[in-house]
């Protein structure tokens, strides 16, 4: 991604995603309001996840840094180039992906099975996992019961993920 010749909005969005952990429309839609700065979170509001529930992201270093590069006083972080007071296409980082060549081999909602495979082959807690998917627990009863984020753990996990990501571009 760091490599790739494509526009820099395009390169953030892409990197957003891969170090948040979240689905593309969810990457794409990202609102400047959702962004704590304060906490370092972001809090995507129920409208706008797949299961109508809030979910709140811990911010690393890595995805603090790429908020800082884009700085701006429009809506959306990631705004589209063609329409800049809308959001970027939930396509955006697929249509780069086909451009970098990964046409067949790699989608953006990909890089959350990545994330999960990585994660998971290192040992992190798979509750803590699913949660930082924003996956629902397919238990109804256990679901019902527990309403745990798991921010702390996943603030500690999603330092690693971005800290990972990183060594990875520079080996």
């Amino acid at each position: 991604i760091e490599c790739a010749n494509i526009r820099v909005t395009t390169k953030n969005l892409m990197l957003w995603q891969l170090h948040t952990l979240t689905r593309p429309s969810e990457a794409a839609g990202t609102r400047w309001e959702e962004i704590d700065l304060e906490n370092e979170l972001w809090i995507i509001p129920p409208r706008r996840m797949k299961k109508g529930r809030e979910h709140v992201v811990p911010l690393t270093p890595q995805t603090l840094s790429i908020l800082e590069d884009i700085k701006s006083h429009r809506e959306y972080v990631f705004p589209n180039v063609a329409k800049p007071k809308q959001c970027a296409s939930s396509q955006t980082c697929n249509m780069a992906l086909k451009r970098m060549g990964f046409k067949g081999e790699l989608v953006s909602h990909g890089m959350r099975h990545l994330a999960s495979t990585t994660l998971n082959e290192q040992r992190f807690d798979p509750d803590v996992i699913e949660a930082a998917l924003s996956h629902v627990d397919t238990n109804a009863i256990r679901s019902t019961y527990n309403k745990s984020i798991y921010l702390e753990p996943r603030r500690k996990m999603m330092v690693w993920w971005s800290a990972h990501l990183e060594a990875s571009t520079h080996a």
